[in-house]
């Protein structure tokens, strides 16, 4: 695109939060809060996607003609390839046996975020310039800085499509989401569900709650310092048994509530007058993100509780048509969420690692529509409810 101009941001306080914003939003009252500039600049600040952590910002901005950004894209410069879910170190390892370096790479996310989302945000949607000037600008970006690949993870499937007819390569996997089909109540949805299934949920539900346990549901000013300390507490001992040191840090908590609390869903149970477990979720125009959970009481079926039904109840009460509950987990199946498509495309530089990861890629995504469909078919649902939303 030779008459595009395109900067580099080290940082998101190179942009004002306004003009990143309504390119995030495209056109929306506001973005989803994943791309929007308080959620990624609360990454930088707390230090948790910066240099020191492997996340080296180098967003892109495409100037329009009346001199605000017409389009803007996350991205950073990496040096390993945590915290990402769309997993290539086999490929890095193949190419550095063979005498490559995989490292650095380009990487256009939310950093340890796995949600579907724009990820070439334009402020005008239907600006014909933008995306193919922004992907332009990120092959640029990958030559400029000698990096191996730029990879777009959890992009939309539009986004997945335009990318790959300019040579990046398609890769999908899965994830489980809970569809709203316009339910009134909870027991709306488990109407649609075999009756053995039903009742099996309904007995999980009474026995999460039988110890003294209560749930209450925290946003905007209600979250305060206490409840993000709780909940904080319940995040570590999370990470640590996962994965040892986890991502995040106590200053982007508060910094995020600060930032978007009418965004933010904090559900905590609390027994004998205390937080003993919590999940926290983001709300978006038409989703609820789960996204941490954790705990410092074991009791049977609490995990569900918190994280699944207690998200499909608010997004019931407020109308949302979709709940997303993070990466992986087929235990989400039997609680009504389905196997949905993630995207993500891939520009790799050498010729011959690009063919060796196409042909891989060929194969990987033949088996995610496989197992999608052989999992679709061991839902909850009865019959026709499955053929309906088919």
């Amino acid at each position: 695109m030779p008459d595009a101009r395109i900067r580099i941001l080290s940082t998101l306080t190179e942009i004002a939060a306004a003009d990143w914003d309504a390119c995030a939003a495209g056109g929306a009252v506001r973005p989803e809060p994943f791309v929007c500039h308080a959620f990624l600049s609360a990454l930088e600040e707390a230090q948790c996607a910066a240099p020191r952590a492997g996340w080296l910002p180098q967003h892109l901005v495409l100037d329009g003609p009346d001199g605000r950004p017409a389009a803007v894209m996350p991205a950073y410069l990496k040096s390993h390839s945590r915290g990402e879910y769309v997993f290539d170190q086999g490929w890095a390892d193949a190419y550095i046996r063979a005498g490559g370096e995989y490292y650095p790479k380009v990487q256009v996310a939310v950093p340890f975020t796995p949600v579907t989302g724009r990820r070439l945000l334009l402020r005008d949607p239907e600006d014909p310039v933008g995306r193919p000037a922004l992907a332009a600008g990120l092959k640029e970006l990958v030559r400029l800085r000698g990096a191996s690949s730029a990879h777009v993870t959890f992009a939309t499937a539009e986004e997945w499509e335009a990318l790959a007819r300019i040579g990046f390569l398609k890769r999908t996997d899965r994830q489980f989401h809970w569809t709203n089909s316009g339910y009134a109540t909870y027991d709306d949805f488990l109407g649609e569900l075999a009756s053995r299934k039903r009742k099996t949920l309904k007995k999980e539900r009474r026995e999460a709650l039988a110890n003294g346990i209560s749930i209450e549901w925290l946003t905007g000013a209600a979250l305060t310092e206490e409840a993000l300390d709780a909940f904080f507490t319940f995040y570590l001992d999370t990470g640590q048994r996962k994965w040892g040191t986890p991502y995040l840090n106590r200053q982007f908590f508060t910094l995020v509530a600060q930032r978007i609390p009418d965004q933010i869903l904090l559900v905590m149970a609390r027994r004998n007058g205390r937080y003993v477990a919590g999940a926290l979720n983001f709300v978006g125009a038409q989703a609820l993100y789960g996204r941490y959970w954790g705990a410092i009481e074991e009791h049977p079926f609490l995990h569900f509780e918190v994280c699944y039904h207690q998200a499909i109840d608010y997004a019931i009460a407020r109308g949302l048509k979709v709940v997303e509950a993070g990466a992986q987990g087929e235990h989400k199946l039997a609680r009504g969420y389905l196997p949905t498509t993630t995207y993500s495309a891939h520009h790799i530089v050498h010729p011959g690692l690009a063919r060796a990861v196409a042909q891989y890629l060929d194969q990987e995504r033949a088996s995610v529509e496989e197992d999608a469909a052989v999992l679709t078919e061991l839902g909850p649902f009865r019959r026709t409810c499955v053929e309906e939303r088919d």
